[in-house]
């Protein structure tokens, strides 16, 4: 079998994404999965957001202190590249704005964490061109944000054009794409049943690896070594509280399956797909660590 390369990477960012202001995920889940990665001996990649940074150093310190990588996620969560579908009332950031907004989170997670971040993601993998270019002007090696289900054609880490960021090209920084099971036929106008976020938890790990298995083999026939790029949350390890969600002015309603099996069941299934994925001989980096 060939070598699979995997990153685990947590989006560290506010209870089930931007629909709460809250960090009660953060600050409970974190915990939960350094001990799952220190039991298993392995590092993985935490992408902070300058508010999540600032308003949480304790969880800042605790991931650096256990050898994990720190990258950056945004500022607060918003909308930085182009959006792959319409979430109302979040609008992207113009491409005029990308860089200095990129720079400013980064600045916010560095005077935390003492360290300047090198990797990043983009909220919901909505990445763009213009975000890719600003990361590079700014330093970063790693862009771990590529969605997998939604191009479909880049299967492995890649150096990115400069005029499309879904293309290969010469840029020194790496794109890492999300794994999705590219083996399967998808019922979803986006692909988005591909994406196997959340599956550990809405399902179990072993449903998850029957999607590693079916991608690992068409990766085979395409004659490439099987890369596995994940995205967690710390909210997903801690139970997040259901039904209506009310604050400020107004009201939200996550879709069931968003919050489904939070806490323990989540903890559990995560511990079992590690171990499942070491059975395979995976090998796990961090996202700084990956090279073309």
């Amino acid at each position: 079998m060939d070598k699979i390369k995997v990153v685990l990477g947590f989006d560290m960012e506010t209870d089930i994404g931007s629909w709460t202001p809250w960090y009660d995920g953060l600050k409970n889940g974190t915990p939960v999965i350094l001990n799952i990665l220190k039991k298993h001996g392995i590092t993985a990649t935490f992408f902070f957001t300058g508010d999540s940074a600032k308003k949480n150093p304790k969880a800042v310190k605790a991931v650096k202190t256990a050898g994990h990588e720190i990258g950056c996620h945004t500022l607060f969560h918003e909308t930085i590249g182009e959006a792959l579908f319409e979430i109302p009332g979040m609008m992207p950031i113009l491409p005029e704005e990308v860089e200095n907004r990129i720079r400013l989170a980064t600045e916010w997670v560095e005077e935390v964490a003492g360290v300047r971040p090198v990797s990043f993601r983009c909220p919901r993998l909505f990445g763009s061109t213009a975000v890719v270019n600003a990361l590079e002007n700014l330093g970063y090696k790693t862009d771990a944000t590529y969605p997998m289900y939604y191009f479909r054609e880049q299967l492995i880490p890649y150096h990115p054009a400069k005029k499309d960021w879904t293309r290969k090209g010469r840029m020194k920084i790496v794109e890492l794409p999300n794994f999705a099971d590219l083996s399967m036929k998808s019922k979803d106008e986006f692909g988005r049943d591909m994406d196997q976020w959340p599956l550990f938890r809405t399902e179990s790990a072993d449903k998850v690896m029957e999607h590693i298995n079916g991608y690992i083999a068409f990766c085979s026939k395409k004659g490439v070594e099987p890369f596995l790029c994940f995205y967690f949350h710390p909210w997903e390890f801690w139970p997040m509280r259901e039904g209506l969600i009310h604050y400020g002015e107004g009201a939200v309603m996550p879709d069931p399956f968003i919050i489904k099996n939070c806490g323990k069941y989540a903890e559990e299934q995560f511990d079992l797909l590690i171990g499942r994925l070491k059975e395979l001989g995976a090998e796990f980096y961090q996202a700084r660590q990956i090279t073309t």
